[in-house]
């Protein structure tokens, strides 16, 4: 479905059935595939740090005020892409595009200090390339079992009842509805038995600028005999991610390349370590990119046809944290 490179996918499950650790990652469109075994990792200057694996050294506590400052498009820039995307949502194109943006943005840290001293649960510093900080698990490989977590649907935690107003809310229902029955079709690709384990659960995020509540769920399935061992050949079939790409998947990609106008690169790609035995992966987001001087974050969210123009620029807007505290 998409153009793929084929070569270092059958590289990694090579590495997976010889049961060889590695971290891979993938950029959005498939086209970029990294490939690094345990003794690569510091030589390509990356550092990560997932739960299961980090290279990192302990770090000296921060000893400045945190500045961080954006500067987002107008909302008339916003709209451009917006209203492409409903469009396509009324003539049937999609029933949910992830719509994104980027936007410049000035902070007194390097991308070394955003890694070191955000908190989350993915985190990975590519050379002077990019940061990111990403809170969504992709899919999670334990004994055969293959695991994802949708996470879809965000509310300001400061609001009051704010865990109940998100779960009860129709349209981020609505868009995580759709998102949890992508993912259920995705996962039955490459694995038989496939459940929701639990649905719309609420993760707490905690940032310097706000706190926020996110709605995910949980889907498992067994692998199929014929991807038992084959990490390459279950990420060629599962990507683009669902959760940040939308629903059907080829039209609303290129519904999304054309409402966007930007290259989005690694961001909302995956990446992922396979210790040998079992995998850990995340999607890419909560994603900082440095263009020659000017660092840039990506971010935005899932538009249905219930979506409000306000309220998603808000959203994209309401994204644009580091989570330092």
């Amino acid at each position: 479905m998409f153009s793929a490179n084929h070569q270092k996918f059958i590289e990694m499950d090579e590495l997976s059935h010889q049961k060889v650790p590695f971290f891979f990652m993938i950029d959005f469109l498939v086209d970029k595939v990294e490939i690094f075994t345990e003794n690569e990792i510091d030589k390509e200057g990356l550092l990560i740090d997932f739960q299961l694996f980090s290279n990192v050294k302990k770090q000296d506590v921060l000893d400045k005020k945190i500045e961080l400052k954006s500067f987002p498009e107008s909302l008339e820039s916003f709209k451009k892409g917006f209203d492409h995307v409903q469009k396509n949502i009324r003539q049937g194109n999609s029933y949910l595009t992830n719509y994104t943006r980027k936007t410049r943005i000035e902070t007194n840290l390097n991308l070394g200090e955003i890694f070191h001293h955000s908190h989350a649960k993915y985190k990975v510093l590519y050379k002077d390339f990019f940061v990111f900080f990403s809170p969504e698990t992709f899919v999670k490989i334990i004994d055969d079992k293959i695991l994802t977590y949708p996470m879809k649907g965000t509310i300001d935690a400061s609001v009051k009842n704010a865990a109940e107003i998100l779960k009860n809310d129709k349209k981020e229902k609505a868009e995580h509805y759709t998102v949890v029955d992508l993912l259920r079709n995705d996962l039955s690709m490459v694995a038989d038995d496939v459940k929701v384990d639990k649905f719309q659960y609420i993760d707490f995020l905690k940032t310097k600028q706000k706190d926020l509540y996110a709605m995910s769920s949980e889907i498992s399935g067994n692998l199929k005999p014929e991807f038992k061992g084959k990490v390459g050949s279950i990420m060629q079939k599962l990507l683009p991610a669902g959760s940040i790409l939308g629903a059907p998947k080829p039209k609303t990609l290129e519904v999304i390349i054309e409402a966007e106008g930007f290259d989005r690169g690694f961001y909302t790609g995956v990446c992922g370590w396979f210790d040998g035995k079992d995998l850990d992966s995340c999607v890419m987001i909560r994603f900082i990119e440095k263009e020659g001087d000017q660092l840039y974050f990506k971010s935005g969210g899932g538009i249905t046809h219930m979506s409000k123009l306000e309220d998603e620029y808000q959203e994209m807007k309401n994204k644009i944290y580091v989570p330092i505290h």
